[in-house]
């Protein structure tokens, strides 16, 4: 037990600095698209051509993403001729509205506070059930880090509990498999109103690379009301805390 405090007591403070100052994110990460018009090749779609989940589209203004169906696979960017779409190391790609998911240029997914009632209800403790609908693992792995020593959440009041009665809202992740369809809605309905829900990754957001496939949603656009959506494949915890901080205007 001595050992373990000590070695506690040397290792000292490891919580990230975010959000009181910009999180460090390795070159490699992919954060939200740049969009280049000007580089566009009028009459090329090589971009479109090659997307899996039909994200991109190309109009005489550029190049459009829509996040909600990005995956992040980087491959309109290595496919481009001319660099017209980059990806930068912006973290911030949260949306309220499905629509503020699609980017043109160097655009901000907007992000719209909650109204003052709901503020001050959830703004300083924000309960959420976690319904893995159908999900590869991957988003669960990430929304289940933000808990941990690095990013925790926690210190914002945000935790996850195993009860939807205990909930102020749900997390979803996954493109909401037809075995999950009822499981999702009985959750859902579960939670005491006010209630707040939040769509985690391409999956819950749009179906992802599952999208059209008869056992699935294709995510919880159209089954239930979603206050947040996170998009990424899977989304970074810091984007899923931005997201959720921006939502309760702590940011």
């Amino acid at each position: 037990m001595l050992k373990m405090l000590l070695a506690r007591a040397r290792q000292g403070n490891r919580t990230g600095t975010f959000p009181a100052e910009p999180p460090s994110l390795p070159p490699l990460f992919r954060g939200k698209p740049v969009l280049h018009a000007a580089k566009c090749l009028s009459g090329c779609s090589i971009c479109t051509e090659i997307c899996p989940t039909d994200a991109v589209q190309v109009s005489q203004e550029g190049p459009l993403i829509d996040l909600g169906r990005c995956i992040f696979c980087d491959e309109c960017a290595k496919a481009c001729p001319e660099g017209a779409i980059t990806f930068s190391l912006d973290w911030r790609l949260a949306a309220t509205e499905r629509s503020g998911l699609c980017v043109a240029g160097d655009a901000q997914p907007p992000v719209a506070m909650l109204r003052d009632e709901l503020r001050r209800l959830l703004g300083r403790s924000l309960r959420l059930r976690q319904i893995s609908a159908g999900g590869c693992n991957g988003c669960e792995v990430e929304v289940n880090a933000t808990g941990n020593i690095v990013f925790d959440a926690s210190r914002f009041g945000i935790d996850f509990v195993a009860s939807p009665r205990h909930a102020d809202g749900v997390l979803i992740t996954g493109p909401v498999s037809e075995n999950m369809r009822e499981a999702t809605l009985m959750t859902y309905q579960a939670v005491a109103e006010p209630k707040l829900v939040i769509a985690a990754g391409t999956c819950a957001i749009s179906g992802g690379i599952f999208r059209g496939h008869r056992e699935v949603e294709n995510g919880v656009e159209g089954l239930i009301p979603v206050d947040l959506y996170v998009p990424g494949c899977p989304p970074h915890p810091i984007t899923i805390l931005d997201g959720l901080l921006r939502l309760l205007g702590r940011l």
